[in-house]
């Protein structure tokens, strides 16, 4: 008795420690712990494209988990992920930037950079969500790709406060002047994006285990028979937009202090193409399931820049290849798991399932 007390007692003390709450402060403790001690930290160069797309796949996990909120678990319909993205990037390079050639420099600190990006890109979430969440599904995917556009079209255009096609420069990058070489601010920078996703991941994974989550699946699978109960469904579904807009802002706002600048070239309509794909490969719904979708998609654009070298053809037709390779994926997923490779039917009902 008491050696399966023990045992149980073990079992729940294991758990506990390989949540995700504690694993990600340890990797953003270790983090900062390896930056402090200015440890300079070697291995193979060949790793240093996949740690650095890795880098990518983390940032995109953050605007997968934002999506798969809104769609997976509401059935909100949003086409416009590199909207928020933008606004959070854009709003921490202008606010961090010192000086740059075109465009609003202010050199305030960065956490107000991070903070402000976050916040303005919850209010456009607030904004677009208020003005139109209460139309129908497919106007709504086209209301939100017209406004991330739109979007686009104007940071591209003003360039007296965007910077235009030059960008935002000399953009503060915290871990990469602490760092003692590229390869540590490379692991250093993985560490934290790690804590930080794993952290996003259990704050959505306990709203969507709640029995708020609960509501929200309702709403996605008769929205009239949700309301007939007494739930307030126009403000959930404002609510989730704006969750899931935050999420994206804050992936956003990683980009300039990473690259030390910031232009048009990273915000463009391929991110939200790349999540959206990511999320149907791993299974919208499933908050583990995405996460693991744009870990896929990002392996194999590993993969394929790899096989680039022993092609026979050229960089310029082999770069359509990689993405009809991808379609190729998606497209066999779609047809035999048109819930996700991970995703479940049940849960699903009949979104994102072919019956």
């Amino acid at each position: 008795m008491s050696y399966l007390s023990d045992t149980v007692d073990q079992s729940e003390w294991l758990q506990r420690v390989l949540s995700p709450v504690p694993v990600s402060v340890g990797l953003i403790v270790f983090g900062v712990a390896l930056l402090s001690a200015q440890v300079g930290i070697g291995y193979p160069n060949f790793m240093i494209a996949a740690l650095d797309l890795a880098v990518l796949g983390l940032t995109y996990g953050l605007v997968v988990l934002g999506l798969n909120l809104q769609v997976g678990h509401t059935g909100l319909i949003n086409f416009g992920p590199h909207l928020y993205y933008a606004i959070g990037a854009y709003t921490t390079a202008m606010v961090a930037s010192e000086s740059t050639i075109a465009g609003v420099a202010l050199g305030l600190p960065v956490p107000v950079g991070v903070v402000l990006g976050v916040v303005l890109s919850m209010v456009a979430g607030l904004f677009i969500g208020a003005t139109s969440l209460q139309l129908r599904t497919d106007y709504l995917a086209i209301v939100t790709l017209a406004s991330a556009e739109i979007m686009v079209r104007v940071i591209n255009g003003i360039q007296f406060v965007f910077g235009g096609q030059t960008g935002i420069l000399n953009v503060p990058q915290p871990i990469h002047e602490a760092a003692v070489n590229y390869k540590s601010e490379l692991l250093v920078t993985l560490l934290i994006l790690g804590g930080v996703l794993l952290l996003a991941y259990a704050a959505v994974d306990r709203l969507t285990s709640s029995p708020y989550g609960r509501v929200l699946r309702a709403i996605r699978a008769d929205e009239e028979a949700a309301q007939s109960l007494g739930k307030a469904v126009p403000r959930y579904k404002l609510w989730v937009f704006i969750y899931g807009s935050a999420l994206m802002g804050l992936a956003g706002t990683i980009v300039p202090l990473y690259n030390g600048s910031m232009a048009p070239t990273f915000t463009t309509i391929q991110m939200t193409v790349t999540v959206w794909i990511g999320m149907l490969v791993g299974g919208a719904a499933n908050n583990r399931a995405v996460i693991g979708g744009i870990g896929i998609i990002i392996g194999l654009r590993l993969v394929t820049r790899y096989l680039q070298q022993y092609s026979p053809v050229g960089g310029g037709v082999f770069a359509p290849l990689r993405l009809v390779l991808i379609g190729a994926v998606l497209w066999a997923v779609i047809y035999y798991r048109p819930q996700g490779i991970w995703g479940d039917p049940d849960k699903l009902g009949e979104v994102f399932t072919r019956k």
